[in-house]
């Protein structure tokens, strides 16, 4: 009796690329909502929930390969990853930066300023004294830049990064709207 190829092999790959693909898909459209990307989430929903669709008859229709579950987990966990790698590549969306330090803050405030990246201070107090709060909503693709900036001015400064779903107004470091990011911005601002 001749090994099946089909069946052990090709249907199980096939299984774990369509899992692939629509778990990735699943994790841009959560991710989207979240960020209130709401035009392109039912489009991402329509073709996950075909491909799922497709890739569960099979495994229905092959309950006794092992292969296939295999191939469905796997599909499933590198789904998963590949959609959170996306989307941190695409790094759609704001956050809010908060920087509390007892440096001083002037150099850093003029930093910001020639980069044209708004900031609010605030004096406040911290449990071994006088501090300054920091808060600065930038762009995700613009984090990096913004904190090579508060570590070069402020070393020993602590900061905490949170998602913001919606903002209006504001200053932000230059990007231009060139990239796939700046559309996409334009897009939300305008809502």
């Amino acid at each position: 009796m001749a090994f099946d190829y089909f069946s052990w092999i090709i249907l199980p790959v096939l299984i774990f690329i369509s899992r692939l693909g629509d778990v990735t898909m699943a994790t841009l459209r959560h991710i989207f909502i979240s960020k209130g990307f709401r035009k392109i989430v039912p489009i991402l929903g329509f073709f996950e929930v075909l491909i799922w669709l497709v890739a569960m008859r099979q495994v229905f229709s092959h309950l006794n390969n092992a292969a296939c579950f295999i191939a469905w987990a796997a599909g499933f966990s590198a789904g998963t990853y590949l959609g959170m790698f996306i989307e941190e590549r695409l790094a759609i969306g704001t956050q809010i930066i908060r920087v509390i330090t007892a440096e001083n803050v002037t150099e850093l405030a003029e930093a910001m300023k020639q980069h044209h990246q708004g900031i609010t201070i605030v004096d406040g107090h911290g449990a071994k004294g006088p501090v300054k709060l920091i808060f600065m909503i930038v762009r995700r693709a613009n984090k990096k830049q913004v904190l090579d900036i508060v570590h070069h001015h402020t070393p020993n400064a602590f900061y905490s990064i949170e998602d913001v779903k919606s903002f209006k107004h504001g200053v932000f470091t230059e990007t231009g709207n060139s990239s796939p990011v700046g559309r996409l911005l334009s897009i939300r601002k305008g809502k």
